[in-house]
């Protein structure tokens, strides 16, 4: 397929800015591959789809406060500095990209506020990419506490253009999160609340947990027509044995098995076995999924309403089938569904 088959008009006002008032309150588009028929529901209404046995794998990751604000040395200059990951924990190296980055030189050292948190950039990896190292008099514990409170909460600004509210701390953040590692929200999971996952429980609806680190590619935009020759970005995972057991089951019994959300199911299928059941497995995935594609493990899946010509676009209509999902996506825009992160969400069947 080519890029441009994912070219639509998506009028601004259709990019929520700000989520809804209760996570569970969005709205629900649910698809049906077999009959190609569309509903429209609440997402609270979401519990009407599946049966006792059936299982829901969640993305577990945890987003942590990646945006930080320092002053250059001498010139005082206002840089951002985006964590994207540590390197080296001893060292304190982290790969960032900063901005502006044409004031960013080798050699050149930032500091944090008032705090006693300075770093020193030690390499140039991409026009934005730099390494740095922090230079911090402190337990390993302290430095982390320190980054927390100099962080802030890594809305994309890219797309969601304002400034970040003290409410993203918890809404930009699913429920179950656990493991910190995410500098973007794996958003599917953003509608679920306490009460939904107590009356999954009461219905016996089964969870299940893998861990990819969502990492700032899943943002960005395809730049060539040709989509076999894109690069994702790699991004760590983990897919452990309690997970593949309860997948399994499911699958022997014939029920569903849904993937909340584009990272999860690409960590699902990246830990598929040879009999196509799912298998504990870890490291770093940087497979891209695009129509045509067979998915091995999941029957059906929960995602977001995403942005033109993006790679999550690419991976739900490889699910859900090219012609169905560009109608829903058409149908979406008739009917004023919100699109991206804070957006409103679809449960392809």
């Amino acid at each position: 397929m080519k890029l441009h088959e994912f070219k639509f008009e998506l009028p601004e006002e259709l990019v929520a800015m700000h989520p809804a008032r209760n996570r569970d309150e969005s709205r629900l588009m649910v698809v049906h591959r077999a009959t190609g028929q569309i509903e429209h529901r609440n997402f609270k209404d979401i519990l009407d789809y599946f049966n006792e046995g059936d299982v829901l794998v969640f993305n577990d990751t945890k987003v942590f406060p990646a945006r930080l604000y320092g002053n250059k040395e001498k010139t005082g200059a206002k840089i951002e500095v985006f964590l994207l990951r540590e390197l080296n924990k001893e060292l304190r190296l982290w790969d960032v990209l900063v901005d502006p980055a044409r004031k960013i030189r080798v050699g050149n050292k930032l500091y944090f506020g008032e705090s006693d948190m300075v770093a020193e950039v030690i390499d140039n990896t991409t026009s934005r990419g730099r390494t740095i190292k922090f230079l911090f008099d402190g337990t390993d514990e302290e430095f982390r506490k320190a980054l927390y409170e100099l962080g802030e909460t890594p809305i994309p600004k890219e797309v969601i253009n304002r400034e970040t509210e003290p409410a993203d701390k918890e809404r930009y953040q699913t429920i179950y999160a656990e493991h910190i590692g995410a500098v973007a929200a794996p958003s599917a999971g953003l509608h679920f609340t306490r009460e939904v996952m107590k009356r999954m429980e009461i219905k016996g609806v089964e969870p299940a947990f893998v861990t990819l680190h969502v990492g700032l590619g899943t943002f960005r935009t395809v730049d060539v027509e040709d989509l076999t020759k894109h690069k994702m970005d790699s991004e760590n995972f983990i897919v452990t044995a309690p997970a593949c057991e309860v997948v399994n089951k499911a699958l022997d019994a014939k029920k569903k098995v849904c993937a909340v959300g584009t990272t999860t199911i690409r960590a699902m299928e990246a830990s598929v076995s040879a009999n196509a059941r799912m298998k504990p497995t870890q490291g770093w995935i940087d497979r891209f999924i695009f129509p045509p594609h067979d998915f091995k493990i999941a029957n059906c899946m929960l995602t977001n309403f995403h942005m033109p010509e993006s790679t999550l676009i690419m991976l739900a209509s490889a699910f859900a089938g090219y012609p169905l999902l560009m109608e829903a996506y058409k149908e979406a825009i008739k009917e004023k569904y919100k699109f991206f992160s804070y957006g409103d969400a679809m449960l392809i069947l």
